[in-house]
């Protein structure tokens, strides 16, 4: 069998492995110059910077690639736990440090509110259920059937997947800041924690299971650890030229056609590019009229976009946690301005990544390395960044200013910054979205992209818009659900 995939993130390069190791000859095509997709590596005077997804969770999803080809894991990549998961610092300036300690977990939770220590182990428990559902048993489990889904919708309903994870994290617990904290984890994901179905409260307990990782040398390592196991195992890659046309005959995919005018003939071709991006551009959104598909299309609802800001101090800021989330004062009003009224709030929330804690090959002698993220609207909302990109980033200087890292902005020696802008057109997301489509009970599973094309024969999906969803595990379990139907 031959096989093209398209993109090389995450989900591309494990759908490509799985369809080696299983004797097809495989060609990866990446429209960029080097591999990643959002993961890609940014390097700069002396600093490097992970584009992506640094919080690496499920390490064995990781593994096992290399597993495929009785190749060790520890010859390629190194991926080292971290004893602070998330350090989340709340707007009176009071610190949670979130970890695997469950003893010092319920000791702060204690300090904050002692009523909701028994709350918290309830909650644990119960996202142990939803895990148990909703990760072991279907991660992996194709839904293109209507019936596949409606097998399994007792269950859900038995978990409450009707709720939201906000509101599932509020029936356990009763303090607003633990509340806040318990129930973030779909931000991660690319949806609204009082909107995302509660199906992804699993990632709490996920975390918990196989803790937080870090890849040293950055997560671009472990891309690179991948490329050189692809050439190993003879999967061809092609860098630095993009799939301009997906060839069809009638409903079959006979082939790919690149920039340069190279036609590439195929029996299947994977796509880790975004499904509305290869729909509409790629197919010229030719969907064979199909009522159906169109309709679920069109009503699809897109993640949030993310604004990026990059950059290096001359100073150390050594009391700053590998991962930091602060939230703003008016939590909930941000998120509705970001997913209903796609408009930009100052009084934001944001994740800080600062590897250097960690890792001090990603900064020079005696510096800083750090990327700071922070939920915006995409670019439905039509926000001109080239006009709002500055005032975002001074907006964020001033809030890590004042909230974590004193003199900020005499230390910084090094930046730049991404916008939705660059989701959309750099990595073809729709309305630039960080993450796809949201992770809504109604547009998940079947309710999705399916894995399998709805209208075309051999071609598929894997990667944050198709089933399971956005993150590391999500976009690796795609292509063991790949794996399942081809």
């Amino acid at each position: 069998m031959n096989s093209v995939v398209i993109g090389s993130g995450f989900g591309g390069i494990a759908a490509a492995l799985r369809l080696r190791s299983k004797g097809h000859e495989v060609t990866l095509i990446e429209k960029h110059p080097d591999l990643g997709g959002r993961a890609r590596v940014f390097r700069r005077n002396g600093f490097s910077y992970d584009g992506g997804p640094t919080v690496i969770t499920a390490p064995y999803l990781i593994n096992e690639l290399f597993e495929l080809f009785k190749k060790d894991p520890k010859n390629y990549i190194k991926l080292s736990p971290l004893k602070v998961w998330y350090q989340f610092v709340f707007e009176d300036k009071t610190k949670f440090n979130y970890s695997g300690n469950e003893d010092e977990m319920k000791k702060q939770i204690g300090e904050i509110n002692k009523d909701d220590v028994e709350g918290y182990e309830n909650l644990v428990n119960f996202t142990k259920k939803i895990f148990d559902k909703g990760f072991t048993e279907l991660a992996d489990v194709p839904f293109d059937k209507p019936f596949v889904m409606m097998q399994q919708l007792p269950s859900l309903l038995k978990l409450k997947s009707y709720k939201s994870v906000y509101s599932l994290v509020s029936s356990y617990v009763k303090n607003e800041k633990l509340r806040r904290m318990l129930s973030m984890h779909p931000l991660l994901v690319g949806g609204n924690p009082f909107t995302t179905t509660s199906i992804y409260g699993l990632i709490l307990y996920l975390e918990k299971k196989w803790g937080i990782h870090y890849s040293m040398g950055g997560t671009g390592n472990i891309i690179k650890g991948f490329e050189k196991l692809m050439k190993e195992v003879g999967i061809g890659i092609i860098k630095g030229q993009e799939v301009t046309k997906i060839i069809t005959d009638k409903k079959k995919i006979t082939g790919v056609e690149l920039s340069n005018q190279m036609i590439i003939k195929s029996n299947n071709v994977i796509c880790n590019a975004d499904p509305p991006a290869v729909y509409e551009k790629m197919l010229n959104g030719n969907t064979n009229n199909s009522f159906f598909f169109k309709w679920k299309k069109n009503r699809m609802e897109y993640s949030m976009g993310l604004f990026v800001y990059y950059f290096g101090t001359k100073k150390k800021y050594e009391n700053v946690e590998h991962h930091t989330i602060k939230f703003g004062a008016n939590y909930k009003e941000h998120l509705d301005d970001i997913f209903n009224n796609k408009k930009l709030n100052n009084d934001i929330s944001y994740y800080l990544h600062r590897p250097s804690a960690t890792d001090k090959s990603m900064a020079p002698e005696g510096n800083d390395c750090f990327y700071v993220l922070v939920p915006v609207p995409n670019n439905q909302s039509k926000i001109d960044w080239n006009v709002e990109g500055q005032k975002m980033r001074d907006l964020v200087i001033d809030k890590m200013q004042k909230d974590l890292m004193p003199n900020l902005r005499e230390n910084i020696v090094e930046d730049f910054y991404l916008t939705p802008d660059y989701f959309e057109k750099d990595l073809n997301t729709k309305y630039g979205s960080g993450f796809s489509i949201q992770p809504k009970f109604s547009q998940s599973a079947y309710f999705r992209f399916h894995n399998k094309s709805e209208i075309y024969d051999g071609l598929y999906f894997v990667g944050a818009g198709t089933h399971p969803g956005a993150g590391v595990p999500g976009v690796l379990s795609s292509a063991k659900v790949l794996d399942k139907i081809l």
